[in-house]
């Protein structure tokens, strides 16, 4: 669903106009290259996810030349009743990159909100580069404005802090040190007791957040808990930006331009087949085109079929 930063950032700001549109109120949020997880209080779930993801689906359709829905039909929702249960929640929520074992800690993965709080106490208060108001319509939707209360940085992005309801997040985790204790806290049978504790409701756990979300494997999600980031593998960024930028000129027909969307199924197998015996060439004995691009780092056959949407 994302397949560069500019797209991740795209993600977020429908996301932060849909929360304004709707008069919501955002917790946290997370986006990874093949979904997005947020915490939002609401009267209406589902008219909040119609509008970021008609608006997201829009810039992705018109960005790749491409045509349909985008994502599966159906949204998973969760009901969080409770302070434990909401702070649990938010603990998984903004841990994503480190269970998806894209980084070593929480605060590493950067398209996420949790490094929007306790932003002074952490030593994170500084700005960004900013745009001006006359640069920002080229990162968002089409026919839609940002109000004048919020920020975007020279890179896109709505400022997380302009949309978050920080307060009440900070108010919930009390201090930043309990804050940091969270988020380096290891998944254990005292979380869910410390849930069932709080009332009848379901306690939130890290299998009931990631339900339905392809390729989830809650041993490795533990393991990554720990930090342990293997670098040996590209992210699906990487791949993607490989893909697109390097490998897809070679399989459209000459003197045209497109995307893997305007290849036909065909062409995107034997793209795949081609950047898989690639990799199994290693280093030494890269075509020329792919020379470098790897520096000896591996994709698996899975990550190579998403990136190429087949």
């Amino acid at each position: 669903m994302y397949r560069s930063e500019a797209d991740l950032n795209m993600g977020f700001n429908c996301l932060a106009l849909a929360v304004m549109e709707t008069e919501s109120r955002l917790l946290g949020e997370g986006f990874m290259t093949t979904h997005n997880h947020k915490l939002v209080q609401t009267d209406d779930p589902a008219e909040l996810v119609r509008r970021e993801r008609y608006a997201y689906s829009r810039y992705f359709n018109a960005k790749y030349s491409r045509r349909g829905s985008l994502g599966e039909r159906q949204c998973f929702s969760l009901e969080v009743v409770g302070t434990c249960h909401l702070q649990t929640a938010l603990n998984y929520v903004l841990r994503q990159g480190l269970h998806h074992g894209l980084a070593a800690t929480p605060f590493g993965y950067p398209h996420c909100s949790v490094n929007a709080f306790f932003r002074k106490e952490l030593g994170k208060d500084h700005l960004p580069a900013l745009l001006s108001a006359s640069g920002r319509y080229k990162y968002l939707p089409h026919g839609k404005s940002l109000p004048g209360s919020c920020r975007m940085s020279a890179q896109g992005l709505i400022l997380r802090e302009d949309v978050l309801d920080t307060a009440l997040v900070e108010q919930l985790y009390i201090t930043p040190r309990n804050f940091l204790f969270q988020m380096n806290r290891f998944t254990d049978e005292k979380i869910v007791q410390e849930q069932m504790q709080e009332n009848d409701s379901a306690p939130v756990t890290l299998d009931s957040i990631e339900i339905g979300v392809n390729g989830f494997d809650l041993k490795v999600a533990l393991v990554a808990e720990g930090g342990r980031v293997n670098n040996s593998f590209l992210t699906d960024l990487e791949l993607c930006r490989i893909i697109d930028e390097v490998y897809l000129q070679h399989f459209l027909p000459r003197g045209e331009k497109g995307t893997i969307y305007t290849l036909s199924h065909s062409r995107r197998v034997d793209l795949g087949n081609a950047l898989w015996e690639d990799f199994k060439l290693g280093p030494a004995r890269e075509r020329p085109y792919s020379e470098g691009l790897f520096a000896g780092r591996k994709a698996t056959v899975e990550q190579i079929r998403r990136c190429l949407a087949l």
